[in-house]
């Protein structure tokens, strides 16, 4: 798989970004967490093995809070404007698709978390949904 370059930046735009890496999925989830860190229905976000990341601007900006009880879950956002931005883990990043600056190479592949998601929600379309996470 080829390297792809994501670029994108904050509501204000004070964090601005570009990641390259593998995208490994591009998924949106439903569970309560990614409805609670974005205030919609669910998070759209696109997951790279990353072979790097620039912060063009605004890095000092940036804040991340990890769930305490959970073992992956955080987020990371402006501390000017709040707008989200990427979240850099040990082996992957995983980007607000709502973040980028262009409509990325790659489309979303499934719905995760689908039996938590809320009554309200948007329905699956033609989009395979899980109940959790896909398998590999």
């Amino acid at each position: 798989m080829t390297d792809t370059t994501l670029s994108g930046r904050c509501l204000c735009g004070t964090v601005d970004y570009a990641v390259t890496g593998n995208v490994l999925r591009f998924l949106h989830c439903h569970c309560e967490r990614c409805r609670r860190a974005s205030g919609t229905g669910h998070a759209s976000n696109i997951i790279l093995k990353p072979a790097g990341i620039e912060w063009r601007s605004g890095e000092g900006s940036i804040k991340r809070y990890k769930v305490p009880e959970a073992d992956r879950f955080a987020t990371a956002f402006c501390t000017d404007c709040g707008g989200p931005v990427p979240r850099v883990h040990d082996d992957m990043v995983v980007v607000p698709a709502g973040t980028l600056d262009s409509t990325p190479d790659v489309a979303p592949e499934a719905r995760i978390f689908w039996d938590s998601r809320a009554s309200w929600s948007c329905e699956a379309g033609s989009l395979p949904a899980y109940s959790e996470y896909p398998t590999a």
